[in-house]
């Protein structure tokens, strides 16, 4: 397919990188032009053009823009009714993109991580989703959402990843202060949390690491005593309800 992408930052760049190798002409967006430039050298089917040019060249367009700045960055653009326009935009509803992108038909809104450069991470949809999963399917997870109100939760709940992160991170310096390699122990931190989690629920690898006395369970129980199920609790409904 003939593919554009308005912005490339972070999330755009990997989703470009995701697509490459798929038999697609990719055109990017100037926006974010050092990371434009980079994929135009690493990657043969993506080219650089400014936005317009960018939706002259496409017939499915990517929105990797900051929601604020959409209204201006669109605004000077004309779309064509044979196109399809996907958001990146967690901070726009598909109700709020459609004026911005008319006559074009904006079918979708997804929510992909920069893991999707290398396939394995999640992408989350509303609207209809048979685009995203011709793209994206079945190398990264697609699933599915039904409204607005579940994708709020969805992207409340998915704010754990930052501190799962930084708890690797921790126990990492933790390790490397007592370790003769510390890369390769958050190496070995990193696989040893990936790999767990992927092949059954959190609770069962909870209820499995559950030996009394192990490790696993003591440092859980000093957690929770210290209040981190309470807190995290605290945080996801702040975040669902912000003051």
């Amino acid at each position: 397919m003939r593919i554009g992408v308005i912005g490339t930052g972070v999330i755009a760049t990997a989703l470009v990188r995701g697509l490459a190798g798929q038999g697609h002409v990719i055109t990017v967006s100037q926006r974010s032009a050092a990371n434009s430039a980079t994929l135009a050298r690493d990657i043969p089917e993506v080219s650089v053009a400014e936005n317009q040019a960018v939706l002259d060249a496409s017939d499915v367009v990517f929105l990797g823009l900051m929601a604020e700045a959409a209204p201006s960055v669109l605004g000077a653009l004309q779309f064509r009714p044979d196109q399809q326009v996907i958001s990146l935009m967690a901070g726009a509803t598909l109700a709020q993109i459609a004026p911005m992108v008319a006559p074009a038909c904006a079918v979708a809104l997804m929510l992909p991580y920069p893991g999707i450069a290398h396939g394995g991470s999640p992408v989350l949809a509303l609207g209809d989703p048979a685009l995203i999963e011709t793209f994206f399917a079945p190398r990264n997870p697609v699933f599915r959402l039904k409204d607005e109100a579940e994708l709020s939760a969805y992207l409340c709940a998915q704010a754990v990843l930052s501190p799962v992160a930084q708890m690797v991170a921790d126990a990492s310096d933790w390790l490397g202060r007592r370790a003769d390699e510390p890369v390769q122990g958050e190496a070995f931190l990193r696989a040893l949390v990936a790999s767990n989690l992927s092949v059954g629920s959190a609770g069962a690898l909870v209820e499995a690491l559950n030996t009394e006395g192990g490790y696993n369970q003591r440092l859980r129980v000093h957690l929770e005593r210290a209040g981190l199920r309470a807190a995290l609790a605290q945080g996801l409904d702040k975040l669902e309800r912000p003051q």
